[in-house]
């Protein structure tokens, strides 16, 4: 079976800053992929590049059965298929719960508005949110807009999730409602891929870690990797955060 996502020596530049350096690994479908390491090290240009928010500039990105190293590529088609979640809920305001959810399938799948609200009711259960369908963004906590941030992008019924740090400007009660969403959208399994800076929940719920630094994987494991890195920069990186 053919990897949902495989980078193959991928490299990225921006002008004459090199961001990866010549980056390869697969994700296989059903599983979580943990992209860790400080910021500035690649790892949110590397999933950028899953959705084709940034173009590659050398090597092979094969997405979806998508060959985003083809400037033929068909990026709008590719995003229909991959879903993701950034820190910045990017919620409409003026727009009800229901309403965020509902457009994108209404307007990009043509899908009948009976059946989106369906859809949008059956996500919003998915993120422990039914009872706020009528809700607006302004009368949610942050954890909830982001829950809804989530439930927006598994209205298209995507392949593939990405998540760019989406707990990083919450607080640590409320980024364990949203971890908790992610781990129960990983025991259903989908294919994710994640960039975080939580440890011991990348160490928890990923198939693979890999620890990205200076645009390169510098280690790659399963969750043990945490517990006995390798390389002494490893061993800084996670330091006592376990």
């Amino acid at each position: 079976m053919n990897p949902v996502v495989s980078f193959k020596n991928v490299k990225k530049s921006y002008g004459d800053d090199p961001v990866l350096k010549g980056i390869s690994f697969d994700v296989c479908k059903g599983n979580v992929v943990a992209l860790i390491g400080q910021s500035g090290s690649g790892k949110s240009t590397a999933l950028r590049c899953i959705n084709g928010l940034e173009p590659i500039n050398e090597g092979e990105l094969h997405v979806c059965g998508r060959m985003l190293h083809d400037k033929a590529c068909d990026i709008p088609a590719l995003r229909k298929e991959v879903g993701i979640v950034f820190q910045s809920y990017n919620l409409f305001p003026h727009l009800s719960v229901e309403q965020n959810i509902t457009i994108a399938p209404r307007k990009v799948k043509k899908i009948k508005a009976k059946e989106a609200r369906e859809l949008a009711l059956h996500v919003l259960n998915q993120v422990g949110l039914a009872d706020k369908a009528s809700a607006y963004p302004d009368q949610l906590s942050g954890g909830q807009q982001q829950r809804v941030a989530i439930a927006r992008s598994l209205a298209m019924q995507p392949q593939l999730m990405l998540f760019d740090e989406v707990t990083s400007a919450l607080d640590p009660q409320i980024t364990g409602e949203v971890l908790k969403v992610i781990e129960n959208l990983a025991k259903g399994g989908m294919t994710m891929v994640l960039v975080t800076h939580e440890m011991a929940f990348a160490q928890a719920v990923a198939d693979q870690i890999l620890y990205v630094r200076d645009g390169v994987i510098w280690e790659a494991g399963s969750g043990d990797l945490l517990k006995n890195p390798q390389t002494a920069e490893l061993r800084q990186f996670v330091g006592n955060g376990l």
